[in-house]
């Protein structure tokens, strides 16, 4: 597993194998959005950054920081001391050339979708 699928073991408490298996379950239905998430997120990105293995994790992280950025928008966790900064840098990430907001939304909805999928799928292979 790669730095951040194992970043993604730590910070939440997955178990490995477990992850492996719920990331392929979730590629099944998503794989369309983590393309274009894929697209996105490295479209500026040093070549180096662009063949990295396992682009999935990067990208599953990358949906959780939007997850739990969106608790602290609404409300439902305190402000960190680092909260504008993963904000805007969501944002500017996502932002890149979008002309609407609306682009920018579906966007976050797609990454919202896909931490929030991620979750279901790992608490029914249980």
């Amino acid at each position: 597993m790669t730095m951040a699928g194992m970043y993604l073991l730590r910070k939440e408490g997955y178990e490995e194998e477990k992850t492996k298996l719920a990331i392929q379950m979730l590629l099944i239905d998503k794989k369309n959005e983590f393309r274009e998430l894929s697209d996105v997120i490295f479209s500026r990105a040093p070549n180096s950054m662009q063949t990295i293995p396992n682009k999935e994790e990067f990208i599953l992280n990358f949906c959780f920081d939007v997850s739990e950025a969106f608790k602290t928008w609404i409300g439902f966790t305190p402000l960190e001391s680092n909260s504008a900064r993963r904000a805007l840098s969501i944002l500017r990430v996502l932002g890149r050339d979008k002309t609407t907001m609306n682009g920018l939304v579906r966007l976050l909805n797609i990454c919202y979708d896909i931490a929030e999928d991620f979750k279901v799928i790992y608490k029914r292979i249980g």
